[in-house]
């Protein structure tokens, strides 16, 4: 009798895209799969962790639940500390999830990928706080401030391994799973608004709403253009497209030489990384990712 195959999950970075990483892990459920070892990055650490602890259901409640004007809420503006949010709702959030403290404590094994922002080297935080761990691994460069741990400043795991299945294959997995929120299948890493039409930044430019007045011009509202020229990109559109081609990018060369056996590609290009009260639709997309590749995984996971 062949003994089944150790399934490791590889959750990737993308913001509120990375909603879809919980339509993922329900669908696996409904089939009879329940990953060995969970390797999450960025908001794929933040799910992934919740999984791993047995927390799903709140996470999903809470996201689901959440509207415009509850997100805004939530955003603590501080530019001093290295992004525009400072991150402390995210902890919040952990807190009211009820996790366990230490990662030894999760049901299954779990690691978050994050990048030290000294030497660019890419960090895998598999002991220790959960909380500190998943913190760490969302810090968006130029979004969220990075995250002073143990004598070192991290940042999002994105910036060397968005994917992170490198990670689940150390961990011990013989079929990885990988998902990547940020997939672009028709190439588009950004859509400049039609001539005439107002710069439409989904998250970014709700935000605009928290800013001092000195400030509004980062979510400009179709400032700048005149007659047959389109209003030029935002600070925010160039730093949240520019952070698209560079994970892309660096996903593409990491699965050259460590492809998984699955790849589930996310179609969720005109979601922005910070329209987190979209929730619904990322979930769904989750689940036909799944669906479309059943055949495959259940065949390679033995189900």
């Amino acid at each position: 009798m062949s003994r089944r195959p150790k399934i490791g999950l590889a959750l990737g970075s993308g913001g509120a895209r990375g909603y879809c990483h919980i339509g993922v892990l329900r669908t696996l459920e409904e089939m009879g799969i329940r990953p060995d070892v969970i390797a999450g990055c960025s908001m794929g650490a933040l799910v992934g962790a919740a999984y791993a602890g047995g927390r799903l259901d709140p996470l999903e409640d809470w996201a689901r639940a959440l509207t415009r004007r509850s997100f805004l809420a939530m955003v603590d503006l501080r530019f001093s500390h290295g992004g525009l949010v400072q991150g402390r709702e995210i902890m919040t959030l952990l807190d009211r999830l009820e996790l366990p403290k230490a990662i030894s404590d999760l049901d299954r094994p779990f690691a978050a990928v994050a990048t030290d922002m000294e030497s660019g080297r890419e960090v895998w935080l598999q002991k220790g706080a959960l909380n500190m761990a998943v913190r760490a691994s969302v810090a968006l460069p130029g979004i969220i401030s990075p995250l002073y741990h143990e004598g070192t400043w991290l940042l999002d795991g994105g910036m060397v391994n968005p994917v992170p299945v490198s990670l689940a294959r150390a961990m011990g997995a013989d079929v990885v799973i990988a998902v990547n929120p940020n997939a672009k299948l028709d190439g588009t890493f950004w859509r400049a608004p039609e001539v005439g039409h107002e710069d439409q930044s989904g998250g970014f430019l709700s935000l605009q709403e928290r800013l001092p007045e000195a400030l509004k011009g980062l979510w400009p509202r179709g400032n700048g253009g005149g007659g047959e020229t389109p209003p030029a990109p935002g600070y925010i559109d160039v730093l949240a497209a520019s952070i698209n081609i560079m994970t892309e990018h660096i996903r593409r060369a990491r699965m050259a030489g460590e492809p998984p056996q699955v790849l589930l590609s996310a179609d969720l290009t005109d979601m922005t990384v910070l329209d987190f009260y979209e929730a619904d639709r990322a979930i769904a997309d989750g689940v036909r990712m799944v669906g479309e590749n059943e055949s495959v995984i259940r065949r390679l996971c033995g189900v």
